[in-house]
């Protein structure tokens, strides 16, 4: 199998760091909104990575993460006047709610932030034992000097690298820094916020820490996929790798890094600041959840691409023709195998649209045994 490797800008044989085992974690929700395309788009396609590679006979820890303390979250508490914690388990029911809808299967290990403080505490620590972050007034920073292939993943300069941390969440302007890229591994809540108790202040965790002691606590030192949106690489993603080959002075953190496309509505990026969202819930009222699966299906993971209605319409009909031929036609399998040529597909950078057409060429040529296989590898409900 073949996938494309983010960190090296090329499509690498894959190969698992234990022979029949595989570490996959994925970067999950903030809790604060609700699940839109965007997100299925993403953790569908890790879907059916998870299915093609137990297809393969691959034993897979899947870990996904939710980050349930976050800016995000007390700023939408304060504004809807709810608990925070209140407001995340809401909105991560409704989450998993939808994924299951759409036939996705649950992770191995679904973890949230708020469980593993004591991991996160304890990575904290040894990451200013050993020089790599530093305390100033209650907040802890990550030192990006200390790390010279900071930017190895995103490769963006350091003027790109320092609008985008403004732009996603960080404050290059914080006098507490060393220098403005420098990240924040544990912030001083401030009094109306919660807080755990910790050796440098009553506070809270950074994002990009969050994860790393997540991957560290429930997959290893090192694992083999790492996945989340495009909009992750930086600085979430750079970040995550900076902190963890500091602590465990091993690398690479992750041998593959695996970005998706971004979902676009109306010529924007569908965001839940922007507004423009298409609601997964909704969807589900009119459309079944294979023709939604479908739809998501037939962009490679890695293509942005925008929604229309008109696609999804198009994607319903052809699962509704699909639907008929399978129950239409007996459990016959003629001397045509498809099967190979569908995995060559899977097995190429996850090439879901092709494997669409081949699973297509196999109902209509009467391969029903094998069309069923490659319903359940597609995720598709029988």
């Amino acid at each position: 199998m073949k996938l494309y490797n983010t960190l090296t800008r090329t499509k690498e044989i894959f190969k698992s760091l234990q022979s029949n085992k595989i570490t996959l974690y994925v970067c999950g929700i903030t809790p604060y909104d609700t699940t839109h395309l965007g997100h299925a788009f993403t953790y569908t396609a890790f879907d059916v990575l998870y299915r093609f590679l137990k297809f393969q006979n691959y034993e897979i820890n899947y870990t996904q993460n939710v980050t349930d303390i976050d800016d995000d979250i007390l700023k939408r508490a304060k504004k809807v006047n709810q608990n925070w914690k209140e407001l995340g388990e809401f909105w991560t029911n409704k989450y998993r709610n939808d994924m299951k809808a759409l036939n996705n299967i649950q992770p191995t290990h679904y973890v949230k932030a708020t469980e593993t403080m004591p991991t996160i505490i304890d990575f904290i620590k040894k990451l200013v034992k050993d020089g790599f972050a530093y305390e100033k007034n209650g907040n802890v920073y990550f030192d990006i000097k200390k790390d010279k292939d900071y930017g190895k993943l995103s490769k963006y300069s350091r003027d790109q690298m320092l609008q985008l941390s403004k732009e996603r969440g960080a404050n290059p302007d914080d006098p507490n820094k060393k220098d403005p890229l420098d990240f924040i591994l544990w912030q001083k809540s401030k009094d109306d916020e919660p807080f755990w108790e910790s050796p440098w202040s009553k506070g809270r965790p950074g994002w990009h820490i969050e994860c790393s002691s997540m991957a560290y606590k429930y997959l290893d030192k090192k694992i083999d996929i790492h996945g989340g949106g495009s909009d992750l690489r930086f600085p979430h993603h750079e970040s995550e790798i900076a902190q963890s080959e500091a602590f465990t002075g091993e690398k690479p953190f992750s041998q593959f890094w695996m970005h998706t496309g971004t979902v676009l509505y109306e010529g924007e990026k569908m965001s839940k600041s922007l507004g423009n969202l298409v609601l997964v819930s909704d969807l589900l009222k009119k459309y079944s959840a294979n023709a939604i699966r479908y739809l998501l299906l037939s962009h490679h993971y890695r293509e942005p691409w925008e929604y229309s209605q008109e696609d999804l319409d198009e994607a319903a009909e052809t699962v509704g023709v699909i639907e008929k031929r399978l129950k239409a036609k007996t459990e016959t399998l003629n001397k045509n195998t498809y099967l190979k040529q569908f995995t060559d597909a899977l097995a190429d950078d996850l090439d879901t649209p092709k494997a669409l057409i081949i699973l297509n060429e196999t109902i209509e040529n009467g391969n029903i045994i094998e069309a069923k296989e490659m319903m359940e590898v597609l995720g598709f409900v029988a």
